[in-house]
């Protein structure tokens, strides 16, 4: 058991940093402040060739494994950057896994050279304002006319969405009554219609340049050919690519906590109160020791579930531990850095107050904490469905 990252992780982790280097705090407070989406740092990452990272070597990507991709978002996170870096190109990483998985040759080579080269931008339009995580229950129609599905209905939460050229679409094609288990709702990756998908942003406490929405689609016309596999399966298409992100985000939740955690030290080394540096006090000390624990065995669960991935074993429980376990240790990092900082962690040029509201992302995003303690609940321990 090795719990060092090998010569080539560790090359990545140099090559990410070194790449974000020019996109510093500063960067990244402005971009908190103006909201505009950070295209050049997301286009820097596409020259270099890593928003493909975990995309086939075919169609242009590095082919490497969730472990990689994760590595590289927790950098990404772990230099300032936070959510706001990670989320600008997370989709990338994970949305497209059931292309990978499912889609034709003729799909994957139409629309996974352009996301890897970033010439394309998707938006993952899955959530609805009245079905929250009760996927099966989603209401957004698709239905067949000729060699076109025309699509109706709304979602909500959907990242990107303001700057997307793509979308991958999960929609009703059979009656929510007439559907059995969990057929009736069919995967579509096509292109963001204008003309008939509306965007509306929402305004949300953090994570400004990375925008939210809400989605309302009306007539839109789907190509037959732009459905991925079968009619009626795209739910259990897109569960091939829900424990990546899971893992995705863990990962960006332990590079955030990390980054809040550097700034506290740091702060805590320089600031003289009574004669002596605060950080001597233990007051100071013993809430960082803990969140640096907390972080590390975060971390340790985060790449148990992205070598369990790769090598092709079930990793659902590892993978929501991780998310859980992570998010809450960056919250605790960020909370604990803004306290170090005293009043001037409230104020934004010490950045902790920006660590703090992105925090809360990953508590809440994909899936509850509550619902996933539910999951272990039931699924490892064995114990009676509780919802």
């Amino acid at each position: 058991m090795d719990f060092m990252l090998n010569e080539n992780q560790e090359q990545i982790r140099d090559a990410i940093e070194k790449l974000c280097l020019p996109f510093n705090d500063e960067y990244w407070a402005a971009r908190d402040r103006d909201g505009v989406f950070p295209e050049d740092f997301h286009r820097t990452l596409g020259e270099a060739g890593w928003l493909g990272i975990a995309m086939p070597e075919a169609y242009g990507g590095a082919g490497l494994g969730i472990t990689e991709a994760a590595l590289m978002m927790q950098t990404i996170a772990g230099t300032g950057a936070g959510l706001s870096g990670a989320s600008a190109v997370h989709m990338n990483i994970f949305g497209l896994h059931p292309v990978v998985v499912f889609g034709t040759d003729e799909q994957k080579q139409r629309w996974l050279p352009p996301l890897i080269q970033g010439r394309h931008k998707a938006c993952f339009a899955v959530t609805e304002p009245n079905t929250g995580l009760n996927t099966l229950k989603l209401r957004t129609k698709a239905v067949r006319d000729g060699d076109h599905y025309v699509v109706t209905g709304q979602k909500v939460w959907i990242s990107t969405a303001q700057v997307a050229d793509k979308m991958l679409l999960l929609a009703r094609t059979t009656p929510i009554e007439e559907a059995k288990g969990t057929d009736g709702l069919s995967l579509f990756y096509t292109d963001l219609d204008r003309r008939h998908v509306e965007v509306r942003e929402i305004e949300k406490m953090g994570r400004k340049a990375v925008d939210s929405n809400q989605v309302f689609i009306d007539g839109l016309r789907i190509p037959v050919e732009d459905r991925i596999g079968e009619e009626g399966k795209g739910f259990s298409y897109i569960l091939h690519g829900l424990n990546p992100e899971r893992i995705l985000i863990a990962s960006e939740a332990v590079g955030l906590g990390r980054a809040a955690l550097r700034r506290a030290a740091e702060y805590a080394k320089e600031r003289i109160v009574f004669d002596r540096p605060i950080g001597q006090n233990q007051g100071i000390q013993h809430p960082l020791a803990k969140s640096w624990m907390e972080l590390e065995a975060a971390n340790l669960m985060v790449f148990k579930a992205a070598s369990f991935y790769d090598a092709g074993r079930s990793c659902a429980a590892e993978a929501n531990a991780a998310k859980y376990l992570a998010a809450e240790a960056c919250f605790h990092a960020c909370e604990n850095a803004i306290f170090t900082h005293g009043g001037m962690g409230y104020a934004k040029e010490y950045h902790v107050e920006r660590y703090l509201r992105e925090s809360w992302i990953p508590r809440l995003a994909p899936v509850s904490p509550q619902l996933i303690l539910c999951f272990i609940a039931e699924k490892v321990l064995g114990l009676a469905k509780s919802y």
